[in-house]
């Protein structure tokens, strides 16, 4: 939830009780949402107030209400005047019909009917991405990237690879040599080299040949 700024967690009567000591290893350091749950008897008290319940859950028998994606639940609920609740099943079970009765819509996701178990956290997961393209959170920060080297060198450096290569025969024979300094330049050119990476090719180059004129 808080990963993707939700923190408002109703709780149902929960089977290990409230507080519960195991909770917050298994959030992570996600604490505000725990210190501020609220615990409700019935999931009819803790919709009360919500103007729209959504139930998470595939489609039950008997059961005829809207069906909606996770990205359109998610989009109503933010144009929404008031407070709406999405709800979700125990672990190993999931909503009952008489827990989906409350709710006016059902959030499912199109699933590979030979194996359409999702569990909470991967449910909660679907609903919360879906939410959080509606409202303002940061995006992790990119990485800096320098931006390519001049043009000059690389010219240095592509130099100094083919003055290597010249001496040991690569560009024979003579009437394809053209040719092959030609795909030689288009591969390297590719790869937009920055600065450091050119520095450290060189370098390479230079380790190499001077390897190779000490060798007896």
């Amino acid at each position: 939830m808080l990963n993707f700024g939700l923190t408002r967690l109703r709780l149902v009567a929960p089977r290990d009780g409230w507080p519960n000591p195991s909770a917050g290893p298994a959030a992570a350091g996600a604490d505000t949402v725990l210190e501020h749950a609220e615990v409700y008897d019935t999931l009819a008290d803790a919709v009360a107030d919500c103007v729209h319940v959504y139930a998470t859950t595939v489609r039950k028998r008997g059961v005829t209400k809207p069906v909606v994606t996770p990205e359109a639940a998610a989009g109503a609920i933010a144009g929404a005047p008031a407070q709406s609740a999405i709800v979700f099943g125990p672990e190993r079970s999931g909503l009952d019909t008489d827990d989906v009765a409350l709710a006016r819509t059902i959030i499912t996701v199109p699933i590979n009917p030979e194996f359409g178990s999702l569990n909470l956290a991967q449910a909660v997961i679907l609903c919360a991405y879906e939410w959080s393209k509606h409202r303002d959170l940061v995006q992790p920060p990119a990485e800096d990237l320098l931006p390519p080297a001049p043009q000059a060198d690389f010219e240095g450096m592509f130099g100094q690879l083919t003055g290597m290569l010249e001496p040991l025969g690569y560009f024979e024979p003579e009437i394809r040599s053209a040719i092959t300094l030609r795909t030689l330049r288009t591969m390297f050119t590719k790869a937009a080299w920055n600065h450091l990476e050119l520095r450290t090719f060189r370098g390479i180059l230079t380790t190499l040949d001077r390897h190779r004129r000490v060798r007896p």
